[in-house]
């Protein structure tokens, strides 16, 4: 593994960390609600690894690596995954055409990065997805993005949550942030129910316009970003009572985020047709959820 890869991974790995110390921080800072009187949650943190193999999965791509799932159920944090993974191997002839630099790389990748996805007790809470990665062929380049998904939208968490996204893109460049939130909104979007899934966030890929060393910062900095702001919308409504109606509205909502990760989501056709582990990438899914 080259210097930059391996720089890129410990940085992921790290990041994993920081957001796990930070989430069970506020699981013990809990005072009110009703899951207050419940024990403070702790991670579960699983590694996993597939050894050098030349075999095709089922998809016809060839993985190899492993990665640290991390899932904490608690009292505020109905249920996080925080996942790490480092992967290598060979795309499968047609799922090569779709990746840049992966026809002249005879399909072989490597990757690396961090994917969040928090589902909350409170309804007045929300829901949040973040994940920052590199991937590599015979090209490389950044991605990533964090986007929220109230149950019930309030306007200072939307407005928080944006400005926090726009100053950090503004550090690296003035464009990124209307571009990037714009993409974010487009991609983040049931055709079918002609719907958002959310307030909408940023989301970025195929990051190269950059020197390596530029598109890393600003990777690193979106990572530390949704840290420091999703945590401080956590604390300011999680000590709050709600209604057994407000839980029943946050169990249908949840059932639009199903629909979005099942039917749309990169990540997850991506980590399905490379042979990732299965469990890391449905990791997303709500613990409980309703249709109407």
């Amino acid at each position: 593994m080259d210097k930059k890869k391996q720089t890129a991974a410990t940085w992921f790995k790290d990041l994993q960390d920081q957001i796990c110390n930070v989430f069970e921080d506020i699981e013990q800072e809990l005072s009110g609600g009703p899951k207050a009187d419940l024990p403070a949650g702790k991670f579960e943190k699983t590694e996993w690894e597939r050894e050098n193999t030349d075999e095709q999965n089922a998809s016809g791509s060839v993985l190899n690596g492993g990665g640290r799932m991390a899932v904490m159920r608690g009292r505020v944090f109905e249920k996080v995954g925080v996942n790490y993974s480092l992967v290598h191997g060979k795309f499968s002839e047609e799922f090569a055409k779709q990746i840049p630099g992966a026809e002249e790389s005879n399909g072989e990748f490597w990757a690396s990065g961090v994917s969040l996805v928090a589902h909350m007790h409170s309804p007045l809470v929300p829901a949040v997805h973040m994940n920052t990665r590199m991937i590599a062929t015979s090209k490389s380049w950044f991605g990533g993005g964090a986007d929220l998904t109230p149950m019930f939208p309030d306007e200072q968490d939307t407005q928080d949550f944006h400005a926090a996204f726009k100053t950090c893109c503004d550090t690296h460049d003035p464009a990124y942030y209307p571009e990037f939130k714009e993409w974010c909104d487009r991609y983040f979007f049931l055709p079918h129910r002609n719907e958002p899934r959310g307030v909408g966030g940023i989301f970025f890929d195929y990051l190269d316009r950059k020197d390596w060393d530029d598109n890393f910062a600003f990777t690193q900095d979106v990572g530390k970003t949704f840290k420091d702001i999703y945590a401080t919308l956590v604390r300011r409504s999680m000590h709050k009572d709600w209604t057994p109606e407000q839980r029943e509205h946050q169990l249908v909502k949840r059932g639009r985020y199903v629909e979005f990760n099942l039917l749309y989501d990169r990540g997850t056709q991506f980590g399905l047709k490379t042979g990732g582990n299965t469990d890391a990438i449905l990791m997303s899914m709500p613990p409980e959820v309703k249709w109407p």
